[in-house]
């Protein structure tokens, strides 16, 4: 079983810690360093899913040069302020990628492995779309 502790700094700012011990800044300021706790959340489904993607991508011997996840979430206007939409775009390169194995791998993500994405789905609709780019990243 997991378990993280986050600990108070000063001013609305916090180090949380993973169950190994790997910290992160978090800010509920946005006039303080670190990540806001409503911005992690989208970091998580991206990490989420950019790890399954991957790992996904090469079991299909289409292995990824570059994956770069981009979220946007669209949240209640009053508190809790809530994510009620959130979109990712997965831009990918690599020599052996198609629009078929890499729209499969995402929707198995999506759907299947990313627990996070599991997690938000009965609260936020999750989107996605994809872009493939060349090798060179132009």
């Amino acid at each position: 079983m997991p378990v993280t502790t986050v600990r108070y700094i000063t001013k609305r700012q916090f180090v949380g810690t993973d169950g190994h011990g790997q910290p992160v800044l978090i800010s509920g300021d946005a006039d303080t360093d670190g990540v806001s706790p409503s911005q992690m959340l989208l970091i998580a489904l991206s990490a989420c899913t950019g790890v399954d993607v991957v790992d996904i991508m090469k079991k299909k011997r289409k292995p990824l040069a570059s994956l770069e996840i981009i979220a946007t979430g669209e949240q209640d206007p009053d508190p809790p302020w809530a994510y009620r939409k959130i979109h990712l775009l997965f831009r990918v390169s690599g020599k052996e990628v198609t629009e078929k194995a890499l729209s499969q791998a995402i929707d198995l993500s999506q759907k299947k492995y990313c627990s996070v994405a599991a997690t938000i789905r009965g609260v936020a609709d999750i989107t996605t779309d994809f872009e493939i780019l060349p090798l060179d990243g132009n």
